[in-house]
């Protein structure tokens, strides 16, 4: 019976502690591993770094398409470009220019 008793007086002293040290575990685990967690946190910020060097490499290319675009524009027109835009898409060639026909099976690689 005295053992039955010191059982559960000990049980009460240590119930307490144990509850407030799985409740700090938990909290803890979450804060790392959680949905808003540090290592959430890490990955969103490595994913907005590829976005940025996306969004630079694209604003780049925009830029380069646009300058090609005014240089099609009406009113200052480059000839040069004019006639090579004009080539592609009629698929014609100048007398001068050198074609270079390719085996369908060299160009594939096999």
């Amino acid at each position: 019976m005295e053992l039955g008793r010191e059982i559960k007086r000990r049980l009460r002293q240590v119930a307490l502690p144990l509850l407030g040290a799985c409740l700090t575990a938990y909290f803890a685990f979450h804060a790392i591993h959680g949905d808003r967690g540090i290592y959430a946190w890490l990955r969103i910020n490595q994913e907005l770094k590829v976005a940025e060097q996306e969004a630079s490499a694209l604003a780049a290319e925009r830029r380069q398409l646009e300058r090609r675009l005014t240089l099609l524009s009406s009113t200052s027109l480059d000839l040069d470009m004019l006639e090579e835009r004009a080539r592609v898409m009629l698929n014609f060639a100048h007398p001068d220019d050198l074609i270079i026909f390719l085996d369908e099976a060299a160009a594939t690689g096999g």
